[in-house]
């Protein structure tokens, strides 16, 4: 994709967000920000239990072109996904996902949604470690 096509895309990810707004029935909501420019991403994550994978995903936000068409972009490409592949997503695979060359000046606002989805899958894990615990009292 050419830089042009990659901006174009960026903006309609802004402009019209993919699995944007809350989640009635969400397994774990994770808050997450950038204090320094304001970027806010909230991950709303549910998951199919029995193949440790994403059942559904979506977030709400405010904040920059770049954090907003991210959390987009990410949520529509990890609809479906392994949890386990969630996590070792690194930041320039996010950063290649959303497109790199336009969003390399400002990884923080780009990766802003990975990082906070990957919370939100450490936050299943440790419920569902928990969960036979809390079961027993």
């Amino acid at each position: 994709m050419d830089r042009q096509a990659i901006i174009e895309r960026l903006l309609d990810h802004y402009e019209h967000p993919r699995y944007h707004g809350p989640l009635a029935d969400a397994d774990v909501v994770v808050p997450g920000g950038i204090p320094d420019c304001g970027d806010q991403v909230t991950i709303y994550l549910k998951v199919d239990p029995e193949h440790e994978q994403v059942a559904a995903l979506r977030f709400e936000g405010q904040g920059c072109s770049v954090s907003q068409a991210a959390a987009s972009i990410l949520a529509e490409a990890l609809q479906g996904a392994p949890l386990a592949a969630i996590e070792t997503l690194d930041d320039a695979a996010a950063l290649d996902l959303v497109g790199y060359e336009v969003v390399r000046a400002r990884p923080r606002c780009a990766t802003l949604a990975l990082h906070t989805l990957q919370a939100a899958v450490q936050a299943y894990r440790r419920r569902q470690r928990q969960a036979p615990y809390q079961e027993t009292r």
